[in-house]
């Protein structure tokens, strides 16, 4: 699952880089893109808080699917303990 979030994270903040290049480029190579660099940078900004609460989502899913884990297999060993050795 957090996989997918940092997949989302790498794209939206690719985006956000491309859309931060865009203030550079003068406006006569973009004949039909809105040419205003504060539109640009505002989408950028847009961009990149929607990458990085994406990164953070799949950094906290990550850990909550750790502590999980560990504590299922902490579960089974307590459980193997108690039966025994002979099972």
């Amino acid at each position: 699952m957090s996989r997918n979030f940092y997949i989302l994270s790498g794209t939206l903040l690719f985006f956000a880089l491309a859309s931060a290049a865009m203030t550079l480029v003068p406006s006569a190579f973009q004949p039909e893109l809105p040419a205003n660099g504060s539109l640009w940078r505002t989408v950028a900004m847009f961009l990149l808080l929607f990458g990085l609460i994406s990164a953070l989502i799949g950094v906290m899913s990550h850990l909550f699917e750790q502590v999980d884990r560990r504590s299922e297999e902490s579960r089974q060993a307590a459980r193997r303990k108690r039966r025994g050795p002979h099972e």
